[in-house]
């Protein structure tokens, strides 16, 4: 992105060339008031900004800066193990994204026996606050579990329950497929959603509902969900996915 000399760019061009609608339509979002600027309204046109340390909204969704870092999605298949590297031998995060050329940190971690949705990226600061607890947001997970979960199990999960480590909170839960179908007899898929990542604590808490997690996806961290991306696949974060992320770790 062409800035001046003192690094900034004017405003509409910058929204414009950040995908946000076409230069006149910007021009029009900002004399209607439609655009913020560190907490400010901005409509004058032609105003400039730095790109890279702006906080700009535009009707409410925040625009993440111009930045060298690279935030992505990873379905991360079952059997891979949580970490850049592994003195047994597995296969590590590192494997799956050996074409890359950044320097990559993983946002949290994934149990190897669980698959799903994980964040990579080079922003040390946004990793370290998006895995701190202050700042995690709401995690979604499928699970498969033995025997037939009842109504009254997901009343008792969405009530909290109390494991050795202290109480879980349980945001959202819900049967997705019963445990009684020809092609699943005796199990059952549950979803829930919860906003902490202590250790395998989807499968401490379904195991103290006595329902053993037999397999476990996670399928969305906050905004940012799994849809289609096949195990071992990578996308970037979406502008609006990483805007909300951003303010959720107040970065």
């Amino acid at each position: 992105m062409q800035t001046d000399d003192d690094g900034q760019i004017r405003l509409q061009k910058l929204l414009a060339q950040s995908g946000v609608a076409s230069r006149r339509k910007c021009e029009e979002l900002m004399l209607e008031g439609h655009v913020v600027v560190d907490g400010e309204v901005v409509t004058r046109l032609g105003t400039k900004v730095d790109p890279r340390t702006a906080v700009i909204r535009v009707d409410g969704k925040r625009l993440p800066p111009i930045s060298p870092h690279v935030y992505l999605v990873m379905n991360k298949p079952r059997g891979v193990v949580s970490t850049m590297s592994d003195p047994e031998g597995r296969r590590t995060l590192s494997d799956v994204v050996a074409d890359r050329p950044e320097r990559l940190f993983h946002v949290g971690r994934l149990d190897t026996d669980t698959s799903g949705l994980l964040m990579l990226t080079n922003d040390g600061d946004f990793a370290q606050r998006m895995a701190h607890p202050s700042y995690e947001v709401d995690k979604t997970y499928v699970a498969e579990v033995e025997g037939e979960v009842y109504q009254r199990t997901i009343k008792q999960l969405l009530a909290g329950v109390e494991l050795d480590d202290g109480p879980v909170t349980v945001s959202r839960a819900r049967v997705v497929s019963g445990g009684h179908g020809r092609n699943s007899p005796g199990r059952s898929i549950v979803e829930l959603v919860i906003h902490e990542g202590r250790n395998r604590i989807v499968r401490r808490l379904l195991d103290h509902v006595g329902h053993p997690v037999t397999r476990l996806t996670r399928t969305a961290i906050g905004p940012v969900e799994l849809g289609r991306l096949a195990p071992g696949e990578l996308r970037d974060l979406t502008t609006d996915e990483l805007g909300v992320l951003l303010d959720a770790s107040q970065l």
